[in-house]
């Protein structure tokens, strides 16, 4: 049987066996360790290429950091009117329930006012009566209309109208019937009697009357 010598240039397979010893076994003398192989290098540019998709992600984080922001502060404003609008409708609500209670209350509160004017609110009566007075004033009702005030047809009803020469301007002149209101809500109007400027007596004093030199 006849077998081929190996080729040449074929090498030949087997373990590969390194001895790492720091000691030669042969001089005794101490081994030089092996000189590492360097480390790669980066690639030329990489570091400009990091340092710029880092600003880009910087800049991006902000822009979404600004629009956060301002969702929020939109979202805040909302809030704020919301909050403002239920209080504003939650006073306006029980300032109609009241007025509506008190509303009922104000005939008797004419008939103690008359009794008062004529002396008539004396005993029990003038207990029960005040104490009435003092809770409606307690629950904001206001009474108003006093002689000599400026007319205002806002808060005015005129039943009776005259002239005068001791006004200058239309005013109160007597109080048919006081007008009651709940803050700047009037629940009744006063009903007055009214007097404007006597035009007669502003003409005279145009005129200038000369006065008398006496005999």
């Amino acid at each position: 049987m006849v077998t081929s010598a190996p080729d040449e240039g074929e090498e030949k397979e087997g373990p590969v066996i390194r001895d790492k010893r720091r000691i030669d076994p042969e001089t005794g003398e101490v081994r030089a360790p092996a000189a590492e192989s360097p480390a790669p290098e980066a690639p030329a540019g990489g570091a400009d290429k990091a340092g710029a998709a880092s600003d880009e992600e910087v800049s991006s984080l902000k822009t979404q950091l600004t629009e956060r922001l301002a969702d929020l502060q939109r979202l805040k404003a909302e809030y704020d009117n919301y909050r403002k609008r239920v209080e504003r409708d939650r006073v306006a609500v029980r300032e109609q329930a009241l007025g509506q209670v008190l509303s009922e209350l104000l005939p008797v509160l004419d008939d103690i006012g008359r009794a008062r004017d004529h002396d008539e609110l004396t005993g029990g009566f003038k207990s029960v009566a005040e104490s009435l007075e003092a809770v409606t004033g307690k629950l904001g009702l206001e009474r108003y209309g006093e002689k000599g005030e400026p007319f205002d047809p806002t808060v005015h009803e005129a039943l009776m109208h005259t002239h005068s020469a001791d006004v200058t301007e239309t005013s109160v002149v007597d109080v048919l019937q006081p007008g009651y209101r709940i803050g700047e809500r009037v629940l009744r109007a006063a009903r007055v009697a009214v007097a404007d400027p006597d035009p007669d007596a502003a003409a005279g004093e145009a005129d200038g009357e000369p006065g008398d030199d006496g005999e």
